[in-house]
């Protein structure tokens, strides 16, 4: 738990639902909107959601599956003959006509996966199984082709594997992200129980960039980091997560409690993640450049569907596409709110967001902001905004990010200090 109440409030989701600190100033301070912003930095939206049967609070790391063991015999009722229900890496992604079974880097996935289901067809247990006939099946995981080798592929930080790796889903109608589409963004969980707490992403093998209102107060060994998930209450992707234990925590020598200036953090873990297909880096931007205004970026992670404590964790990773807001705008956006005419947006923030409809609620301060850069082509993102606060769900007030760019050169001279260099998460 968060050592002071008002950190509470801004464990957010894709864009936070709820009120920031105002800015200090020569003003004298507004009592009424004082005490509004005490209020409600005491609640406690953190806390796991009694009784709640999903999400990724709740259950994160779950009983582990013997993929070598069907886990349901019954007979097809579609007309294709008896099957077994197998994990889907685990299933000739070939045409049961076919007599000569795929061999491991000879083919590109598995196909389409409903993550709603389909009941029309035989359903097994869970989602990623699927129905695979005693010819199609295999007893050791199918190996796709390697994501590096594929023809053309762009090499270095920030590749964003659109559609996500092995399979492509339908029935995503909550915003759910691929398996592996964002390979940068991590989850930070309580090593008591496993539970999440925020977001990060990974800008070098060995650290993690994510808020300071996450970690701030933390024991180093209070928690832990995830890369590669993807569904948090399965362990039935090809490819595992893997979790780090932290080593030291770094926080902007700047950081303002009161408003959330400044809100950069590094967690360096104890050892380096290894990069895989779902397992990688994300690109920063130079000092200062902040992305143009209208630009379409994406915010992911596992965040409530709803704020506030009757609100449930996602258990699937999800994204939303957000627009970026020019500061005046959005300073001004913000003054109309609760906040007052007397705000004032430190620069250390951008903006995004502000569409009505196009957003979900808390869960993933520290989760990242990212916006493409370089050719379409490549797929290739930099980390603009870390996840920090803002007003309001589903409505057309713009979210308040930390501003990567205001801090690139802070982070660089952490990263040299440590010996690590900046190459990792400078584009290619």
């Amino acid at each position: 738990m968060f050592p002071r109440p008002y950190i509470h409030l801004i464990t957010v989701a894709l864009l936070l639902c709820v009120s920031a600190k105002p800015q200090q100033s020569n003003t004298q301070a507004n009592p009424d909107l004082d005490q509004t912003i005490k209020d409600i930095f005491s609640q406690n939206p953190s806390t796991p959601v009694q009784g709640a049967g999903t999400g990724f609070g709740k259950i994160v790391t779950p009983e582990p599956v013997d993929p070598t063991q069907p886990q349901i015999d019954f007979n097809s009722t579609s007309g294709r003959g008896p099957c077994n229900c197998v994990p889907y890496h685990m299933c000739d992604p070939s045409s049961g006509t076919k007599t000569t079974p795929v061999e491991d880097g000879e083919f590109d996935g598995f196909g389409l996966i409903d993550i709603r289901f389909n009941n029309d067809d035989p359903v097994c247990e869970h989602f990623l199984d699927v129905c695979c006939g005693s010819q199609n099946q295999h007893r050791d995981s199918l190996t796709p082709k390697p994501q590096e080798q594929r023809p053309e592929r762009p090499k270095g930080c920030g590749i964003r594997n659109v559609g996500g790796i092995d399979f492509n889903i339908t029935g995503a109608f909550d915003n759910e992200a691929g398996f592996g589409e964002f390979p940068w963004t991590v989850a930070l969980l309580h090593a008591s129980n496993y539970s999440y707490f925020c977001g990060g992403s990974l800008i070098h093998p060995q650290v993690v960039l994510t808020a300071v209102h996450c970690v701030i107060g933390r024991a180093e060994s209070g928690f832990l980091v995830r890369a590669g998930e993807w569904d948090s209450q399965t362990t039935k992707e090809r490819l595992p997560y893997q979790e780090r234990s932290v080593q030291r925590i770094i926080t902007h020598p700047n950081y303002n409690p009161r408003n959330v200036g400044n809100n950069f953090a590094l967690v360096v873990l104890s050892q380096a993640f290894v990069l895989a297909d779902h397992i990688n880096v994300i690109c920063l931007p130079n000092q200062n450049a902040a992305p143009l205004a209208n630009a379409q970026c994406f915010a992911n992670g596992w965040g409530k569907d709803i704020f506030g404590e009757a609100g449930r964790y996602s258990a699937i990773m999800k994204r939303v596409l957000l627009p970026i807001v020019d500061f005046g705008t959005c300073q001004t956006r913000l003054r109309g709110t609760r906040l007052g005419q007397k705000f004032a947006l430190d620069r250390s923030f951008i903006c995004a967001g502000g569409v009505r409809g196009v957003d979900t609620c808390q869960g993933d301060g520290g989760a990242p902001l990212v916006c493409p850069i370089g050719l379409p082509a490549e797929n290739r993102y930099e980390q603009d905004g870390i996840v920090s606060w803002g007003i309001g769900c589903n409505d057309d007030i713009p979210a308040a990010y930390a501003s990567v760019a205001t801090a690139r050169d802070w982070i660089d001279q952490q990263m040299f200090s440590l010996g690590y260099g900046t190459t990792s998460y400078t584009p290619v």
